[in-house]
């Protein structure tokens, strides 16, 4: 009987070491796997992913990387672009709740889209934004600093709104309609959206008066795609004096308002050429 005793002895001594190699081995290869993981951080906390899913995730991004991408809107946050409405501009002529923007901003929108698209396939790229801003450059107007400054908004600007400087990245029209959207109603987006403006200024007066006159505004248009003869009767509207000139302020006061009012008496209607149509 003793013996038999020993013996269960053994075999249960057994069974515990085999159990505790097996539950050793496990945790060896466990934490070697989260040694070789890569930590996952959100910006708060720090987490490690399991293994075979980042390898599938891995994969997933590189097919998304492929293929045709039109949504400008990985540049910023997602709550950035969709703040709350208390959070938002309220200006008398440009508050509305969702997406209730009247038809005639829509159709200025459209206009606008259609400038910068310069190549004329529908899409908004960066290299159509870069083009836009070379048409004015190209007056050589701006000296080798304002140039520079130029080009350089010009960049940020796209960052901004659109996201990455990448061939593949594209603005449609109803993106460009529901981004300035929420451009408008971001107070601090909103400030910055425009500031290229007074380098479209600057690269068309030609005589460095701090005016442009009707002909200098011809320039303006012809940058634009537009001939003289729009840019002849956008200018008689929008020169509400009669003086013959319109001064930095006014022009970029003009071309802000454009965006923002949806007001259809303001003359700053005029101000990108006739507007589309639907």
């Amino acid at each position: 009987m003793a013996f038999s005793f020993i013996r269960l002895g053994l075999r249960s001594v057994a069974l515990n070491l085999e159990r505790a190699a097996i539950l050793s081995t496990a945790s060896v290869q466990s934490n070697m796997k989260l040694i070789h993981t890569q930590p996952i951080c959100n910006g708060t906390v720090c987490y490690l992913q399991d293994k075979v899913r980042d390898n599938h995730d891995v994969a997933e991004r590189s097919s998304n990387s492929l293929r045709r991408c039109y949504s400008k809107q990985h540049g910023r946050p997602e709550e950035l672009r969709r703040k709350k409405e208390s959070d938002s501009e309220s200006d008398s002529d440009t508050e509305c709740k969702g997406f209730d923007r009247t038809e005639f901003w829509r159709r200025k929108m459209r206009t606008v889209h259609n400038i910068l698209d310069v190549d004329k396939d529908g899409l908004v790229s960066f290299n159509d934004f870069l083009l836009f801003a070379e048409r004015f450059k190209a007056l050589g107007h701006l000296d080798d600093e304002q140039a520079r400054e130029f080009i350089d908004i010009i960049k940020m600007t796209w960052e901004e709104q659109w996201g990455a400087i990448d061939p593949y990245n594209f603005v449609t029209v109803e993106q460009y309609l529901e981004d300035m959207h929420h451009v408008l109603n971001d107070k601090s987006l909103k400030k910055r959206a425009h500031r290229w403006l007074p380098y479209l200024f600057k690269a068309v007066d030609k005589d460095k008066s701090g005016y442009i006159s009707v002909k200098e505004f011809k320039l303006f248009f012809q940058c634009l795609g537009l001939d003289n003869e729009h840019a002849a009767v956008a200018f008689a509207v929008i020169d509400t004096n009669g003086d013959g000139k319109v001064s930095l302020k006014e022009f970029v006061k003009l071309g802000k308002e454009f965006f923002c009012t949806e007001d259809e008496t303001k003359v700053s209607k005029m101000f990108w050429g006739p507007l589309i149509d639907v």
